[in-house]
């Protein structure tokens, strides 16, 4: 089991109604973590949708393909869409 640190931006925060939360799980990449999440909750499952435009970050650089990016315990991934600052 990994601790992860997960932050939420811009609308996917609005919609689940919280910034961040630490969970303990057994996923072993960002896309398995993200398929996690979806099976949550309808919020979770709405605002992280596969196919909707959802970009991530694992430990805060970019993440290019969710199912090559490994976890590690302690991680921080965080999810938002493509733009999220004015």
């Amino acid at each position: 089991m990994n601790r992860i640190q997960v932050r939420y931006f811009a609308s996917i925060r609005e919609a689940l109604g919280t910034g961040s939360e630490r969970i303990e799980t057994s996923a072993a990449t960002v896309a398995a973590l993200r398929a996690q999440l979806i099976d949550r909750s309808p919020a979770h499952a709405q605002a992280l949708a596969h196919g909707k435009a959802v970009r991530s970050s694992l430990d805060q650089r970019m993440v290019a393909d969710e199912a090559t990016a490994a976890l590690h315990d302690g991680a921080e991934v965080a999810f938002f869409p493509p733009v999220t600052g004015g």
